[in-house]
């Protein structure tokens, strides 16, 4: 959490108290002038919440393929597995050209498939084998062509599409920008309805402490392939929102 804050001047009236001729006003303390001065600037502030947001082309995706075998012992299921999963990465560098830094492995296990009678109980039936990598992709025109090859290859599993930007952080400003001017506007209007004037910022929180990246849910549109003659699948990265909220005290007069 990111906060600005601007020095307030305050103006302190500390009431004397004459008894018989003495003054009693030495006997207001600093705790009771912290709380004169608090209670002051209170009465002279509002307090607004401003967000902003963009919408912008994304940049970069982030692919899950993987694969799934079913065989009848562990060894021979992680045998098959690990042969297409082999294949998928060959593919994946020599074809594609993907650099081995944005190909991570995401999920691997070997694991017993049971099944269930009232006569035999609970028995393995075999064993289910999955691999799966992260994938790093940077042409975004190409994703469907390179999901068909890696369903060519034996990926049985695409489990996810996500679309972002690499570079947050070149957004900061403009959101920002509409942040604090939508704080303004809400600032304004109420301090317009309460007979007042707008003053200066005295301070501005942002949540989350920078600029946020939404992922429009929408904004991934697949579908199968039209025809037998296997169109390639379509995917529309769409865009994504990067949006702000500002906490923003501003002075009233």
């Amino acid at each position: 959490m990111k906060t600005w804050l601007k020095p307030v001047g305050a103006v302190l009236v500390a009431g004397t108290l004459l008894v018989g001729g003495t003054a009693l006003g030495a006997m207001v303390g600093p705790a009771q002038s912290a709380y004169a001065a608090d209670a002051e600037l209170q009465r002279n502030i509002v307090s607004v919440v401003g967000s902003g947001e963009i919408s912008v082309k994304p940049d970069v995706a982030y692919l899950t393929i993987g694969v799934e075998t079913q065989a009848d012992t562990a060894k021979e299921a992680q045998s098959a597995n690990s042969a297409k999963i082999a294949k998928i990465n060959k593919l994946l560098k020599d074809t594609w050209k993907i650099d081995a830094k944005d190909i991570q492995t995401g999920q691997f296990y070997v694991q017993p498939n049971y099944t269930y009678t009232e006569k035999d109980g609970q028995k393995v039936k075999g064993y289910t084998a999955q691999h799966t990598l992260n994938v790093t992709y940077r042409d975004l025109t190409k994703i469907g062509q390179l999901l068909d090859a890696a369903s060519a290859a034996g990926a049985n599993r695409i489990e996810n599409v996500r679309f972002s930007t690499e570079n947050p952080d070149q957004y900061q400003e403009q959101v920002i920008e509409k942040a604090m001017a939508n704080a303004k506007l809400k600032a304004s209007a109420i301090a317009k309805a309460a007979g007042r004037n707008l003053g200066i910022v005295l301070s501005v929180t942002q949540s989350g402490g920078d600029a946020q990246i939404y992922l429009q849910s929408e904004a991934l549109m697949m579908k199968a392939a039209a025809d037998e003659a296997g169109a390639s699948t379509a995917v529309e990265p769409g865009e994504i929102t990067v949006k702000t909220t500002l906490s923003v005290i501003y002075e009233l007069k």
